[in-house]
C-alpha cells in the first residue's frame, strides 16, 4: 500500500441502517423500530425489572411506580409481540400469569441497565444543561 492508493472505507451495519442502504425506505427502519419500542416510557423500566426472574401482573405493578394497569398491559403486550418477554398462564382460580423474558429478552437486560444507570448518573447534569438553555430561551 502506498500514500497514493485509495482507501477503502467499510459502513458498519449500523451505518448501513441509517440511510445509507440502496433502499432509502429501508434504511434505518431497524433501528427505529426497536427504540420506538424500547424507547417509550415504560418498556426499559419493565425490561430491567424483569432481570431479576419471572413476576407476576401485580408484582409488575408494585415495582414500577406510577405505572397505570392499562399501560402495564398493553406494555407487556407490545414486549410479548416483539419476543423480547414471554407470558405464561397457569390453570389455576384465579389464573395466575407470569411474566419473564425470552432467550432475546434476556440479551438486552445489559442495554437496558446501562441505558438506566447512565440516566441515574447524568441526570443532575441534563437538569442543569435545561435549566440553562431555558434561561436563554
Amino acid at each position: 500500500m502506498t500514500l497514493n492508493d485509495p482507501i477503502e472505507v467499510t459502513q458498519t451495519a449500523y451505518e448501513n441502517s441509517c440511510g445509507r442502504a440502496s433502499d432509502p425506505e429501508v434504511g434505518g427502519r431497524a433501528i427505529r423500530e426497536v427504540l420506538d419500542r424500547v424507547g417509550d416510557k415504560w418498556s426499559l423500566l419493565l425490561i430491567a425489572t424483569l432481570r431479576g426472574g419471572r413476576l407476576r401482573f401485580s408484582e409488575l405493578q408494585r415495582h414500577i411506580p406510577g405505572i397505570s394497569q392499562r399501560m402495564l398491559t398493553r406494555t407487556l403486550r407490545q414486549l410479548e409481540r416483539d419476543g423480547l418477554i414471554s407470558r405464561t398462564v397457569h390453570a389455576e382460580v384465579p389464573p395466575r400469569v407470569e411474566y419473564e423474558h425470552t432467550q432475546l429478552g434476556g440479551t438486552f437486560i445489559a442495554i437496558a441497565e446501562a441505558v438506566g444507570q447512565w440516566a441515574i448518573e447524568n441526570h443532575a447534569a441534563v437538569e442543569a444543561a435545561r435549566a440553562a438553555y431555558d434561561e436563554r430561551g
